[in-house]
């Protein structure tokens, strides 16, 4: 695994005002925390940041640079403008390499089920993340789910899941995550019976100045 290094400058915890002008510095607030370690407000590079997440996915571990040297973290959470979804806060957790970590990893579905392709089914997602338990080391990026031989009806669950070495599963084996569905579609009355139903409407004929104060009398409210 290559190592992802992150520069890091601390910083005072401020107001929103100080936290935007950071932003405009082309950089991010965060803060790191972690067992026996106290919460630490920092600032990482932008576009550095960006460049790891995209490299590497939110799932990487990375070597925050500090003054007093590197310490591993992961990516706990990351606050993205609602518009630009432009990251604007980062917690980083300070980690072990030789402990293991809980984590969600997104899943990345394969292919067009036969369901949908073939049958005008629709794929309905269930869980998009499986949570997992592993050493930092064997963290993966995605996990890739073939979906090609479902039908209508069919599905996958935690236990269809690929084996991957190291990393566990934490979610019950019957949690589904993604399945097949027929598309629901609304019987339309025969023609007969709606001209039927219509003929049945009784018909209503207003005559004169008091039938009409009635009418509206009945719909006004009370005052």
């Amino acid at each position: 695994m290559k190592e992802a290094i992150l520069e890091v400058t601390s910083r005072e915890i401020g107001s929103k005002g100080a936290l935007s002008n950071i932003r405009k510095e082309g950089k991010i607030p965060a803060v790191f925390y972690g067992k026996d370690v106290s919460s630490l407000p920092i600032t990482v590079d932008s576009k550095a940041f960006l460049t790891i997440l995209d490299i590497s996915g939110s799932n990487v571990v990375v070597s925050l640079n500090f003054k007093d040297g590197k310490k591993p973290a992961i990516v706990k959470n990351i606050q993205r403008d609602i518009l630009t979804q432009a990251p604007i806060h980062i917690d980083f957790q300070s980690i072990s390499l030789e402990d293991k970590v809980e984590v969600k990893v997104p899943i990345h579905i394969e292919g067009v089920a036969d369901g949908v392709k073939n049958y005008g089914g629709l794929m309905e997602f269930i869980e998009r993340e499986v949570e997992v338990i592993c050493l930092p080391t064997n963290i993966p990026h995605k996990i890739s789910v073939d979906v090609s031989a479902l039908g209508i009806g069919q599905g996958v669950t935690v236990a269809d899941l690929p084996k991957l070495e190291g990393v566990e599963y934490m979610q019950a084996p019957n949690t589904l995550i993604v399945h097949v569905v027929a598309v629901k579609v609304e019987e339309e009355k025969p023609a007969d019976a709606a001209a039927g139903t219509e003929a049945a409407q009784p018909e209503v004929i207003s005559k004169g100045k008091k039938d009409k104060e009635g009418e509206e009398g009945a719909a006004a409210p009370k005052k």
